[in-house]
């Protein structure tokens, strides 16, 4: 594991134990981390009871009951919904100011919280931002990752190794390009999600039942994928060669390039990523 020795003095505390602060649990039991070093404040008791028994981690119920031992590398995973982040951030600014310097690397998997926001409501520096996506619930997801100065190369590589707990994990340089991030990968599974709704919907229409229709529809987009992460062929090249001019495939191509397919998808993520803009404008008010 890289940074081993921070890794092993590191412990976690996840505020929210919901679907993404469940898989980053497991994830890091599974590669190396030991219950002991985790911990949970989640206030749904039945939410709660159950991340105890799954993980025999701490669980506690309110950020007042936070003891942080300040000999350990802190981290503290803000593992909440957006719209609650302001609040929770200035409790537990509370608990930060006593922290020996440079107190807990702070690392919010909140949507559309800026960095200046965050260490604004926290008053705190050490805070890195990261938008990891759906599939990191089967340990196949990627996160996008930003931070400024504040934050040191050690506290980097920690970061990227909780992330990496869950699937890959990419830095940008400027914070703006978060919501790129977040229109891409982040809201990219509803994509691939109706892509497949609709090709198992297509093949149902030609007769086909829906279990078979489902399986060709899944296995050809995992296949690929695969198939094409493990070329160093652009994309475009890939498709070109499974077009035979005159054949199937060049028919169904032209009647998407009619209707301009990648036009709209172009313009979806787009707009997504204006969305994430102006959500972090709304939620920066607070």
């Amino acid at each position: 594991m890289s940074n081993q020795q921070t890794n092993t003095n590191a412990h976690i505390t996840f505020i929210g134990g919901g679907n993404m602060g469940r898989a980053l649990i497991s994830g890091l039991l599974a590669n190396g981390f030991n219950a002991t070093q985790l911990s949970a404040v989640e206030a749904n008791t039945e939410t709660a009871t159950r991340l105890h028994h799954d993980f025999d981690i701490q669980v506690i119920s309110t950020l007042d009951q936070i003891a942080f031992d300040f000999t350990k590398n802190n981290v503290v995973v803000m593992a909440i919904k957006p719209q609650d982040f302001s609040v929770v951030a200035k409790e537990l600014s509370a608990k930060l100011k006593h922290a020996t310097a440079p107190g807990p690397l702070v690392l919010s998997i909140a949507a559309g919280i800026r960095l200046k926001d965050m260490s604004r409501w926290l008053n705190h520096a050490r805070c890195v931002r990261a938008m990891p996506n759906t599939p990191a619930l089967i340990g196949k997801g990627i996160t996008g990752l930003f931070a400024d100065l504040a934050v040191n190369q050690s506290d980097r590589r920690l970061a990227e190794t909780i992330c990496h707990a869950v699937g890959q994990a990419v830095w940008v340089a400027e914070e703006n390009l978060m919501d790129a991030v977040t229109a891409v990968s982040g809201s990219g599974p509803a994509y691939v999600f109706a892509f497949l709704e609709a090709m198992q919907s297509a093949g149902e229409k030609l007769g086909l039942d829906a279990t078979t229709a489902r399986q060709l529809a899944y296995a050809t987009l995992e296949g690929s994928t695969q198939l094409a992460h493990n070329s160093d062929e652009h994309a475009g090249v890939l498709r070109e060669r499974v077009t035979s001019k005159g054949g199937t495939t060049a028919a169904a191509l032209d009647v998407m390039k009619q209707h301009g397919w990648h036009d709209i998808l172009e313009k979806a993520i787009d707009t997504a990523s204006q969305r994430g803009k102006a959500m972090g404008d709304e939620l920066g008010k607070n």
